[in-house]
């Protein structure tokens, strides 16, 4: 309740559960606000919702929660009163002033079943006062059914109800036939009443039939009404989306909120499910549509997430690799390597004649030390300052002998390459640039080793990006494999001694072990 909810669902029946369900299940975070009131509530039971045939609605709503908060989604007793834009959110009001906020609304408030004025009909509204044939037809199959006529759907309704009971009787009330209409009834044996209604008649707590106001009673099992389907939209309405009418045989039956197959309204980041967007939808077609909103509104998160993703890797591939992200990255810890030289450099520079070695992007010094500890003298370039001040102490503390042979260099070699052919041996460790910038600095590495001179070369293999040992993804390839580096130097000036891939066994971030893979190039300069 405290911080902003991916999806805040506005009315917890069986479209905004089912939404809901969808969305906790895609581990988003989802609250519902359900103020109680279900519109089925005066129903006994859901019908024609397959494997949950003749289910209590209520019994239906509690397995419904209990699958929403099995996931992870919260359920809270609420009205919701209105919402409000926020940002690129919203901040939903509920009753007594407390405020919840989502960046996404979806709204399965329903809608409310106006009845006509008529005494005692309200009273047993879901019993034996019906609307629905597909939802009750099967409990009043062959008993006496009185269709009231409010209006020119009426004939239709009997008409209906006709294949559910041979005794079904057109109460005219205020409406009115045409000869069309007049014969189709007398040939399917719908008898007609005429003369308006009065009040619905009940002994004890059953519903017997209706007075007429000429005082004549017409015994009845069930009355049949057409209700005026509004629907419950104040929560929209507050946000600008405006319900429409909906009409049928030419008349307005209804209203309901437009929307999109998805339930998507036209204002952005709301949608509708149930009810409130549909008003002939059945409970199973309520939640059908719950689960195509949930699932809409989870790719519209992802695709806002996916451009949020986009703009923050342009950005920190424009900044990850600059003076001011190194020193940040060095200054927020006491030590970022392990102090142990690469075990490439160790593996292919042991055996080699000291002389004079370039050390690109030197770090914390491990790699300068073990050479100058092997007679190197050690050009230790690095971009960071903090990063330098920690080698050059590393270095002094292993003595004298090692940090005379290291020149440290605060230098950007993209800005300002090595001298050409001015070194022995140089060692590039896991020097990953985007792409472009990595073919540029590495043909200046090339250019820098003197005639008979080692180029070494080492990174991470792109296969890592498959493991656990959390690589950076880099557009394309960040990490190229090592015969693709080779094949960048002219095979007339150099010769290739390695260019392989070798497993190397660690830990991961997590302290799990795992084998990761080094692409390593080492080459020679021919003289």
């Amino acid at each position: 309740m405290d911080g902003t909810y991916d999806v805040v669902v506005v009315g917890g029946g069986a479209a905004g559960l089912s939404g809901a369900l969808a969305l906790a299940r895609a581990r988003r975070s989802v609250l519902v606000v359900d103020d109680g009131q279900p519109r089925n509530a005066p129903a006994g039971h859901v019908h024609n919702y397959l494997t949950r045939e003749g289910t209590p609605p209520a019994e239906l709503m509690v397995a419904g929660r209990d699958e929403v908060t099995r996931y992870g989604g919260e359920i809270i007793a609420g009205r919701a009163e209105a919402a409000s834009r926020e940002g690129t959110g919203f901040v939903v009001t509920l009753d007594g002033g407390r405020e919840v906020r989502a960046r996404r609304l979806l709204v399965t408030t329903g809608l409310v079943d106006e009845l006509p004025d008529l005494p005692g009909l309200a009273e047993r509204w879901g019993r034996d006062v019906l609307h629905c044939p597909y939802c009750h037809g099967w409990e009043v199959r062959d008993r006496r059914i009185g269709v009231l006529a409010t209006g020119p759907t009426a004939a239709h309704q009997a008409d209906l109800w006709r294949q559910w009971s041979p005794d079904v009787l057109l109460l005219l009330h205020s409406a009115t036939l045409g000869p069309e209409e007049a014969e189709r009834l007398a040939a399917r044996e719908i008898t007609v009443v005429e003369g308006p209604v009065e009040r619905v008649e009940v002994a004890g707590d059953t519903l017997t039939g209706v007075r007429l106001a000429s005082g004549e009673i017409v015994a009845l099992d069930a009355v049949v009404v057409a209700p005026r389907f509004t629907a419950r939209a104040q929560v929209l309405e507050s946000l600008g989306c405006k319900p429409v009418d909906v009409e049928f045989g030419g008349q307005v039956i209804g209203s309901q909120v437009p929307a999109d197959p998805t339930g998507a309204t036209a204002v952005p980041g709301v949608w509708v499910a149930g009810n409130v967007a549909d008003v002939r939808a059945q409970v199973i077609v309520a939640a059908a549509a719950g689960l195509a909103a949930g699932a809409a509104i989870n790719a519209d998160l992802v695709a806002e997430e996916g451009r949020a993703a986009v703009d923050a890797y342009r950005h920190r591939m424009g900044t990850m690799f600059e003076e001011a992200a190194w020193e940040e990255r060095y200054r927020a810890r006491t030590a970022v390597w392990s102090g142990r030289p690469n075990p490439q450099l160790v593996a292919e520079v042991a055996g080699l004649p000291a002389g004079r070695a370039l050390d690109v992007g030197c770090g914390e010094g491990a790699d300068a030390a073990w050479l100058a500890e092997r007679g190197w003298r050690v050009t230790a370039v690095d971009i960071s300052t903090t990063a330098l001040e920690r080698a050059a102490a590393h270095a002094a503390a292993a003595g004298p002998g090692v940090a005379d042979r290291i020149e440290w260099l605060h230098a950007d070699l993209r800005d300002q390459p090595p001298a050409e052919g001015a070194y022995d041996l140089v060692s590039a460790q896991f020097m990953h640039l985007p792409s472009e910038a990595r073919r540029e600095l590495f043909a200046r590495l090339a250019a820098a080793v003197t005639p008979g001179g080692t180029l070494l070369i080492v990174g991470h293999h792109p296969r890592d990006l498959r493991t656990s040992a959390h690589r950076m993804h880099f557009a394309g390839r960040g990490c190229s494999p090592p015969r693709k580096v080779a094949s960048a130097l002219d095979p007339a000036a150099w010769q290739v001694l390695t260019a392989e891939t070798r497993p190397r066994a660690t830990v991961d971030p997590e302290g799990r072990d795992v084998t990761i893979h080094d692409a390593v190039l080492v080459a020679r300069r021919r003289a």
